[in-house]
């Protein structure tokens, strides 16, 4: 994209340098170079341009407008003086240039109120950097990154690096029934978030030299745009923490999101099977936590009435310890 826009912006300087020697009758080399710099002003603004918000460049225009409309009055008021038209000429126009350069300053400086000035007139702000986040295989899998993007909590431009992309195929192509399925998955997740009309999803083809792995080609990459790294993935995670890299853990806000137990509180669970200590059983809540019970084997199988004792948080996951109510 950004070389057909460089080839795009090359081509209009020439055109203007060409259409500047076809006006020439004389001086060929004058109105040759004109016509070069008159095409290299336009693409300066118009890269300039890409930077400034509608609201912002909205502001700025109707503080110009106000400072002509001001001028002009100021202007007029001038001709009721006994001043010489030499020199009311040249006041007119030095005071038109100060009234503009002063709506516009303010214009600028007050775009954050431009909606008080033109009531009903709403601008999206887009001032601040649309944020790129590079996604994972693990993430794209797992599939709970579509659930977030529909509840509308994750806005942003998803890239997708083509290693990824590779990883998906070859997994979808594994002669394992398990691998298989996960590449399938993984691919039928990517075609359902490019449907998600509040969300970007962009495949980068660039490949990412000096690195092998594809987790390290993830991190390098992010590092590279200053993007943060989506992932389910523990090991990445910490590699990319290591190497001063952000990491968006859906493991960590999925353990955020889990109701918060406190000592005494007590809830009913079923017991499905026994614990790693003597008589323990286990059961797990709806969202998956793992729920130990003391002394309560004899149990598996049915329902229990427990009352929580501690909370653990481990890094895979929290772990709620229990004792049977009463």
């Amino acid at each position: 994209m950004m070389g057909k826009l460089f080839l795009l912006r090359v081509f209009f300087i020439f055109i203007c340098t060409i259409a500047g020697y076809a006006l020439s009758k004389e001086n060929l080399l004058m109105y040759t170079l004109m016509g070069f710099v008159i095409g290299l002003i336009v693409v300066l603004f118009e890269i300039f341009a890409r930077r400034v918000s509608l609201k912002g460049l909205s502001s700025a225009v109707f503080g110009i407008l106000l400072g002509l409309l001001i001028a002009k009055i100021f202007n007029e008021a001038l001709r009721l003086f006994p001043v010489p038209a030499e020199v009311l000429s040249v006041v007119q126009v030095f005071f038109t240039f100060i009234f503009v350069y002063l709506g516009l300053t303010l214009g600028i400086k007050g775009k954050s109120d431009f909606n008080l000035v033109i009531p009903y007139v709403k601008f999206r702000r887009q001032e601040l950097k649309e944020e790129t986040i590079v996604v994972d295989t693990s993430s794209i899998i797992d599939g709970r990154i579509l659930d977030i993007v529909k509840t509308g909590f994750l806005e942003a431009r998803l890239l997708i690096p083509r290693v990824v992309l590779n990883e998906l195929r070859a997994l979808a192509d594994s002669t394992e029934h398990m691998k298989r399925q996960k590449g399938k998955r993984g691919i039928e997740i990517l075609h359902s978030l490019k449907k998600e009309p509040y969300i970007e999803v962009v495949i980068h083809d660039k490949d990412i030299e000096g690195v092998k792995s594809v987790d390290e080609k993830v991190v390098k990459l992010a590092r590279d745009l200053g993007a943060k790294i989506l992932t389910t993935d523990y090991n990445l995670n910490r590699i990319a923490q290591l190497q001063g890299a952000r990491v968006l853990n859906i493991n960590d806000l999925s353990n955020a999101l889990k109701p918060i137990f406190i000592a005494g509180e007590r809830f009913s669970l079923k017991l499905i099977k026994e614990g790693k200590e003597h008589n323990q059983a286990v059961g797990y809540l709806e969202d998956g936590t793992m729920v130990v019970v003391e002394n309560a084997r004899w149990l598996i199988g049915k329902m229990a009435e427990v009352e929580v004792t501690s909370v653990l948080q481990s890094p895979s996951g929290r772990i709620v310890f229990t004792k049977l109510a009463g």
